[in-house]
């Protein structure tokens, strides 16, 4: 890996496209697993400066509340709860003009980097609505000239409030608008990260020492909610796909010896992948309660300086999405909520009532989204890092990609044609998308996906399109960060209405996220043009069991209409 070139498989590329799709996944899996998607330093870098822009806009957002002064004077002002609010309120701004998840080349977004604003003040683009036939003036998936004035509204709110002596008016203005705005378009209210930043924003209208006290209570409920949700027995091969991609770990063999259990023969992970997954879960659980119970002593450096050090981790590792600074936010708000405040806790409440009702309501979103994954965003449910996720394979036959092109209003073409245009060869975009689905399948559900392929798409399946219904959405909403919500019948339906796809032409994969209290992951097979097809489910045993890039796992089908 060179600060320009990527660390790309040797292959003879005419020899490797004369084999099937699971021929073809076997090198780039190994690949994957030994090396990640082998980025450039050039990458990395861009993300690196990304930070830096992140911490020094919101460094110069502080400096303009009334009262705080002084750009090196950090020791002076680092305790004040503006601070942190100035914070949540910015965070959220880059987060909604797409310049935090989701961002370039590490989410296959080249040119341009970034979708968000580019579609989403743009009337003609899709939009989906959480409950277009529940709440009126909801309907359609069509961007109007409305939308685009919702969404420019919030912007100018966020930056109005991020800057200057933030009254609660302007909060509940970008509140008021954000909630207005979700409600006639789910993506965008899901990419302002409303899970963390609103529900924080929200704590800011309590009374000042209840304030703090909130805002901590809401982030343990972000850290347990995630440590609950990596209860499963998906998240070990998270821990090996990501370290497998970290550049941390990028010195001779060392990724294929340590997190796979006997590369390149057995890909499972290892017992080091294992312990890191399970020892994270008890470091999420168990170090927010140390910052909840110390009062500024050993207790207090021992729980944020554990903290600090595991998102620390999370950003090193580069993760898919980049989330880099909502753990870049996290950080700060460890130091500014519990250390800066470590004397300050639920004893000390004024009003207890409003603020345990605020914390019941975001614990009870996370339950309910872990107990029914289908009817709640995975970023609700603070299932972020678990491996138990919605996917979707797309299949796309004959001239669905064209159709696609032709009658959908976007700001970017499909990733595979954009690495086409930078590598300048369809057969190095062919391996790098392969690589992406090495990448997949080297979490669970990618083994089922696959192997729900054949049965979607028939003896045919070879001959279509494979595209991760992430890349789909990315490229028809503007935004995509993990959630299958965002590329489910919903999405198909909206496409279908534009690009009147013939029968056959498009067939999708769908996969639910694990119920908490179950074993098995419901799948559903449709056709863009006529409908559900097939609907069954999966056994996680069987999915944890089968080897990286394999089509074998055992289907069990309970509904079948004809194809």
């Amino acid at each position: 890996m060179g600060f320009l070139q990527p660390n790309l498989p040797e292959l003879d590329l005419e020899t490797w496209r004369r084999g099937t799709r699971e021929e073809r996944m076997r090198p780039l899996v190994r690949h994957f697993c030994a090396v990640g998607f082998g980025s450039p330093d050039a990458v990395i870098l861009v993300y690196v400066l990304k930070i830096a822009l992140y911490v020094l806009v919101g460094w110069l957002f502080v400096l303009s509340t009334p009262g705080i002064d002084g750009f090196t004077a950090v020791s002076d002002w680092w305790r004040s709860p503006e601070v942190f609010y100035k914070a949540v309120l910015w965070t959220m701004l880059f987060e909604v003009l797409g310049l935090g998840c989701g961002f370039g080349p590490l989410n296959l977004r080249f040119v341009p980097p970034l979708g968000s604003f580019l579609y989403w003040l743009r009337p003609g683009t899709i939009r989906l609505a959480p409950w277009p036939g529940r709440v009126p003036l909801t309907a359609g998936d069509s961007r109007t000239l409305l939308d685009a004035a919702l969404y420019l509204a919030l912007i100018i709110s966020l930056a109005i409030a991020a800057f200057g002596a933030l009254p609660r008016w302007q909060v509940g203005v970008v509140l008021g608008v954000l909630v207005i705005l979700g409600l006639r378009d789910k993506v965008i209210f899901l990419a302002a990260r409303s899970e963390v930043y609103a529900t924080l924003a929200v704590t800011y209208f309590f009374v000042a020492g209840d304030q703090i006290v909130a805002a901590q209570l809401v982030m343990v409920v972000i850290w347990w909610g995630a440590a609950a949700s990596k209860l499963n027995r998906h998240f070990p091969y998270v821990v090996q796909a990501m370290m497998s991609n970290s550049p941390v770990w990028r010195f001779g063999s060392m990724k294929a010896r340590l997190f796979h259990r006997d590369y390149p023969d057995d890909l499972q992970p290892s017992r080091v992948s294992g312990m890191l997954a399970h020892g994270g879960t008890v470091v999420e659980f168990g170090a927010p309660l140390l910052l909840l119970l110390g009062d500024g002593g050993p207790v207090t450096v021992v729980g944020a300086v554990v903290m600090i050090a595991f998102h620390l981790n999370i950003i090193s590792s580069l993760p898919m999405g980049v989330p880099l600074e909502w753990n870049v936010f996290m950080i700060l708000g460890i130091l500014n909520l519990f250390v800066a405040n470590a004397g300050v806790g639920v004893t000390d409440l004024v009003h207890p009532l409003p603020v345990l009702g605020l914390i019941a309501v975001a614990a009870g979103v996370v339950v309910i989204g872990n107990a029914f994954p289908d009817k709640v965003s995975f970023l609700a449910a603070m299932r972020y890092y678990a491996g138990n996720w919605d996917t979707s394979f797309w299949m796309f036959g004959g001239d669905a990609v064209a159709k696609f092109d032709q009658s959908t209003v976007t700001a970017s073409q499909m990733p595979h044609l954009q690495l086409e245009k930078v590598y300048g060869s369809a057969d190095q975009a062919e391996m790098l998308m392969h690589l992406g689905y090495a990448f997949r399948s080297c979490h669970t559900h990618g083994r089922a996906l696959l192997s729900l392929v054949p049965r979607a798409c028939g003896e045919q399946h070879e001959d279509y399109l494979m595209l991760d219904g992430e890349l789909v959405a990315g490229t028809a909403l503007g935004w995509n960060f993990g959630d299958g919500h965002l590329h489910n019948e919903q999405l198909v339906a909206a496409l279908q209405a534009r690009c009147n796809f013939a029968p056959g032409e498009v067939r999708v994969v769908m996969l639910d996220a694990q119920p908490f209290h179950k074993q098995t992951q419901r799948y559903r097979l449709v056709d863009a043009a006529t409908g559900e097809i097939e609907r069954g489910y999966v056994r996680v045993a069987d999915m944890v069991s089968a080897q990286p890039g394999a089509t074998n796992v055992p289907i069990h089908v309970t509904e079948s209409a004809t194809t």
